[in-house]
């Protein structure tokens, strides 16, 4: 009995790690779409977004909404790919923390509040990604694999 118990936790454990790339894969098509079809969309109504950020007391309003929708389309798709990940998380990260900074702030009052706004989700699922970098089925794993290149 012991032994197929031993054994059971073996391949279980063998499964674990074969399966390790699924959360990177999931992380990084879940927040590529996301960053990419907000980056999108703002273009599509820049005049409004422009207004949105005028009323939230962003200096250079009309130079800001169009960076910032360049910032989450290219950095939404470069993750998507895996090329760049971790260049590309640090962008967003940056426009998440102005974000809930400049529209958010009013609500946060602690630290439990924080953590059921998903823009902090987001940091810390692109923080993930800063540290961890893209490993299977990305632009990234490619060409490492293309120039022998064994480090992540």
């Amino acid at each position: 009995m012991l032994d197929k118990l031993k054994s059971c936790r073996i391949k279980f454990s063998n499964l674990a790690t074969r399966s390790q790339f699924v959360p990177e894969i999931l992380t990084r098509i879940t927040l590529g779409v996301l960053f990419a079809q907000a980056g999108w969309g703002k273009f599509g109504r820049l005049d409004g977004v422009i207004s949105y950020f005028e009323s939230l007391g962003i200096p250079a309003a009309h130079l800001q909404a169009p960076f910032v929708a360049g910032v989450e389309l290219v950095a939404g798709v470069l993750i998507l790919i895996g090329l760049g990940t971790r260049y590309a998380a640090i962008p967003l990260i940056g426009v998440m923390i102005v974000a809930i900074k400049t529209a958010l702030w009013e609500d946060v009052e602690g630290i439990s509040s924080l953590f059921e706004m998903s823009e902090f989700l987001y940091i810390v699922l692109l923080v993930w990604l800063v540290s961890t970098g893209a490993k299977t089925l990305s632009v990234d794993a490619w060409l490492r694999k293309k120039c022998g290149c064994n480090s992540n």
